[in-house]
């Protein structure tokens, strides 16, 4: 694989636990792998003042916990602590980057990284716009000495609204193909293995459509409630955090056209097309396309489990959904009539995060004596996490007299790849912008399209407080009235945590 030309990172909100837990261990990793180049550093910003010998001891625990890989030797891990820089300053106030830009400029002359620099917004959502604003005052944007690049954490705005505002100030400062979203379900290999599974297989592409597919399940679910997160969770609630981005991102990525090459313009192209093929959901049919719910206190395995309402930082009375349903259409020649459905939650029976193909039935139903035949669809699952890989369920004859079926398994893991590497999401959308492939990154119209699809619902819930929100027991698959949107095929699939386990007894 290449290497990335010579730059320095810049990561503001470096104190804070991003930095500790997933961008500085991801960043040891591509060094342990001998990725990065060698003219490289990570400037850590904040307004914590801890200095470089700190900032180090600090980021060598992050990466003896978090990194993918160990250090071969103390050595090898104190020549990459070198790398690493710390600068403290207010970074709401303008007139102190001029310090910032003087650091940075000393840093690059040592460096010698020909003024290259990402600049990483692991900060509070409200310096999404004044930190670039910022930059492009001293002009850190430019591009004309070295290439500038900025990537931005979601939440990407907390309406339609709102994430069109922030779009336009980011491009008051950055060009687009500066900016780089970051979603890190899109860095996930089982995410990409989708891609490849679609169309480099002439048995599936055939298939993926209205006359071969009867519906799309895609299910990722949590079973730990919002811990000390219930602060955060109650302005933000399931549809923002889940659905908005990573679950209409997934649905993108199974129902997207072939893109004419693997490229960031043509694969952003096709994913924009599918969310704005969305069929809008009209505020007075919320009810019926989207079923909401919050978990309530219950008891297992001995343990009690505390309700939403309960948890530390949340309203008593609070409406803000931790599970939600929903029935959507895509109209396009493509998907035109195929339901798809999607479900996230907290505190459910296990974690996983998984999409279903589920196929027509035969239209001759030969052995119409299985009454099982009738409603039985075979189907491809695509497992995302937790033991990723590929499952595809399909009939067989039980062996003895007569014609009797049953569904067997065929199925792929990526733990049977001896030897094989698998990057973490944020050590390979580090790379990839490094590199500057914005292929994995959100592009501004899509994260529109995608929040002009869940704005109707968010004003639903918020205009018509008659609209319920349905308890359920914690450690349970959501209030029962989410079987209500799937009553045209039967069930949701309840998965294992272990893909091929399925159909059996199996511990959550």
């Amino acid at each position: 694989m290449r290497k990335p030309e010579k730059h320095i990172l810049v990561i503001f909100g470096a104190s804070g636990d991003l930095t500790y837990r997933k961008l500085v261990p991801s960043v040891f990793d591509l060094y342990y792998q001998n990725l990065l180049p060698e003219a490289f550093g990570v400037l850590g910003l904040g307004r914590t003042d801890l200095g470089h010998a700190a900032f180090r001891e600090k980021m060598k625990e992050g990466i003896e916990k978090y990194a993918m890989t160990k250090p071969k030797s103390e050595e090898q891990l104190e020549l990459f602590l070198e790398k690493l820089y710390y600068y403290a300053f207010n970074t709401k106030e303008e007139a102190e980057y001029a310090g910032f830009k003087g650091e940075l400029e000393s840093l690059n002359e040592k460096l010698q990284t020909g003024h290259n620099f990402i600049y990483y917004l692991a900060t509070p959502p409200s310096m999404y716009p004044v930190i670039p604003a910022h930059l492009a005052k001293y002009d850190l944007h430019l591009s004309d000495q070295g290439f500038k690049r900025l990537i931005v954490e979601k939440p990407f705005g907390y309406d339609l609204e709102s994430a069109q505002q922030l779009n336009h100030q980011l491009l008051e400062s950055f060009r687009e193909d500066q900016i780089y979203r970051i979603d890190h379900y899109l860095g996930k290999e089982t995410v990409q293995n989708l891609l490849v599974t679609r169309f480099s297989n002439g048995i599936f592409e055939p298939l993926w459509n209205r006359n071969f597919v009867h519906h799309v399940e895609i299910t990722s679910s949590e079973d730990i409630g919002v811990g000390s997160r219930g602060g955060y969770y109650e302005g933000s609630g399931a549809l923002r955090d889940m659905v908005q981005n990573h679950l209409l991102l997934l649905a993108s990525l199974v129902a997207m056209e072939p893109p004419a090459v693997i490229g960031a313009d043509s694969m952003r192209n096709e994913i924009v097309k599918v969310l704005q093929s969305l069929r809008p959901i009209k505020e007075e049919e919320v009810e019926k396309y989207v079923i909401r719910g919050q978990y309530t206190a219950s008891e297992i395995k001995g343990k009690k489990m505390p309700a939403y309402r309960e948890e530390p930082g949340v309203a008593p009375k609070s409406r803000t959904e931790t599970f939600v349903a929903m029935k959507f259409f895509i109209d396009n020649w493509r998907w035109a009539g195929v339901p798809f459905y999607i479900r996230t939650g907290k505190s459910l029976p296990t974690r996983v995060t998984e999409i279903v193909i589920h196929f027509k039935t035969t239209p001759h139903h030969l052995f119409a004596h299985d009454k099982n035949i009738m409603n039985r669809h075979n189907q491809l699952v695509i497992r995302i996490q937790p033991d990723e890989g590929v499952l595809l369920k399909f009939g067989m004859k039980v062996p003895g007299a007569g014609f009797n079926v049953q569904d067997v398994n065929m199925d792929f893991h990526y733990s049977e790849l001896n030897n094989t590497y698998l990057p973490s999401a944020y050590e390979r959308l580090l790379l990839d912008c490094m590199l500057g492939d914005a292929t994995l990154y959100s592009r501004g119209d899509a994260v529109e399209a995608a929040w002009k699809f869940v704005d109707p619902i968010l004003k639903a819930w918020k205009n018509r407080p008659c609209i319920k929100v349905h308890g359920y027991p914690a450690g349970t698959w959501g209030p029962e009235e989410s079987d209500a949107l799937v009553d045209d095929v039967k069930t949701w699939r309840y998965p294992c945590k272990n893909l091929a386990g399925d159909g059996e007894y199996c511990e959550l």
